[in-house]
């Protein structure tokens, strides 16, 4: 859809804001010139260098940073700034008004993630999770050394009163269906239930989950609705 609607033909550049491991970035660098890549965690950084590396991919810059340092790292004009879940974690405000320094005219803020919560019926075995995760690490979900709520704003509100103020949402779903080990995969890459939040609890947290999942589904089969959400905001 981006390389449709914006024309991208290998030339144009795209800042990747919170860009963990380049889920994002990946895929959208054959379509550009170059992506720069800002990512805090040195671990994602290294594990992006590696997947492109694997790919052949060379373009992408990774640089070391969050969401408030692109205005110092004089990253130049870009004509897309990404950001995929992680812009629940930012400053939504200052966040959306930065740009406007950076994208070209006809450039857009893309917002790339599995929706709002709420906006679809989580799967019956989700519950099964947040049981065993709330046992573990109590009812809050941490963020580094905190915690993390959702924001009860949504994202095309918040983008409304930025320079970005014309808001179009797209999605797209389909149904997933996982195995027990790839949805304790999937729960360890979260960074409210990463082994790092778990410590000297993981194995324990991995076995709890593994046979509270099998006690749901002995079938080891566990189908879910994904939702993937574009939300591409431009200036009017």
């Amino acid at each position: 859809m981006l390389v449709d609607r914006f024309g991208l033909d290998g030339t144009q550049r795209a800042l990747d804001l919170g860009a963990g491991a380049g889920l994002l970035a990946l895929d959208l660098a054959p379509h550009v010139g170059e992506v720069i890549a800002v990512e805090p965690e040195k671990g994602m950084l290294e594990e992006g260098h590696r997947l492109a590396a694997e790919h052949n991919i060379t373009n992408i810059a990774w640089r070391e940073g969050d969401s408030t340092t692109p205005p110092a790292m004089d990253v130049g004009s870009v004509l897309l700034t990404l950001m995929g879940a992680s812009y629940h974690w930012m400053d939504r405000e200052r966040v959306a008004q930065d740009p406007d320094r950076i994208i070209e005219p006809g450039g857009a803020i893309v917002l790339a993630s599995g929706g709002a919560p709420g906006d679809l019926e989580p799967a019956p075995w989700r519950k099964v999770v947040d049981d065993v995760r709330t046992r573990h690490l109590g009812p809050q979900r941490r963020a580094g050394s905190g915690t993390c709520t959702h924001p009860k704003e949504r994202h095309p509100d918040v983008l409304a009163r930025s320079p970005f103020s014309h808001v179009d949402t797209t999605r797209w779903d389909r149904t997933l269906t996982r195995t027990v080990d790839e949805v304790i995969g999937w729960v360890f890459s979260l960074s409210y239930s990463s082994p790092a939040q778990l410590g000297d609890q993981k194995d324990a947290f991995e076995q709890d989950l593994r046979a509270a999942l099998l006690a749901f589904a002995p079938a080891d089969r566990f189908d879910e609705v994904i939702r993937t959400e574009a939300i591409i905001a431009t200036r009017p």
